[in-house]
């Protein structure tokens, strides 16, 4: 009888996975929402935690919690009422400068621990569109395959692979 290991304790998934889940989340949303994303991301996964077979790959398992997570925050923003006024706070809201703009990242690079001293870095991922954003975070920040990738956002492996190379090259030619 072939006896497969314990699962660990989901805190220990917590520790293990919470930074690269909240690199995730930050790439895709930015600092303020991908806080809110990450804890709905454990919440979620916390509940389905005893059903996931113990072999299972948890961080992509997580990574693709939060793209669902992401996902939903998107949508809750495009039902929030936009701002009133003299429409000065619109044309914040268009241009990304507003505080609570919609479909729009913020705050990016002030998280400990996570390139905290490259916020310029986080600029330029969030502007990035939104499949090379997605590639470039799940590969290269959460390192999954790109196979995993496609399942999750759509496309083939090499559609990926060739949007994560894009955005690689256009992250190189803004930090010059």
């Amino acid at each position: 009888m072939k006896h497969s290991a314990a699962k660990p304790p989901f805190e220990t998934i917590v520790e293990r996975h919470g930074v690269t889940v909240l690199r995730v989340c930050r790439a895709a949303l930015g600092q303020h929402d991908a806080e809110d994303a990450w804890s709905e991301t454990f919440l979620a996964a916390l509940g389905a935690y005893p059903d996931l077979p113990a072999d299972a790959n948890v961080e992509a398992w997580l990574v693709r919690i939060a793209h669902r997570k992401a996902i939903d925050v998107y949508r809750a923003a495009g039902r929030r009422a936009l701002p009133s006024g003299d429409g000065a706070d619109l044309d914040e809201v268009r241009n990304g400068q507003g505080s609570q703009h919609l479909g729009v990242r913020d705050g990016i690079g002030s998280v400990p621990g996570l390139l905290e001293d490259r916020g310029d870095l986080w600029q330029a991922i969030v502007t990035l569109p939104e499949r090379q954003r997605l590639a470039v975070a799940y590969h290269h920040l959460a390192g999954l395959p790109y196979a995993e990738i496609a399942a999750e956002i759509g496309g083939t492996p090499e559609a990926v692979r060739r949007a994560a190379a894009d955005g690689m090259k256009k992250l190189r030619k803004a930090m010059l």
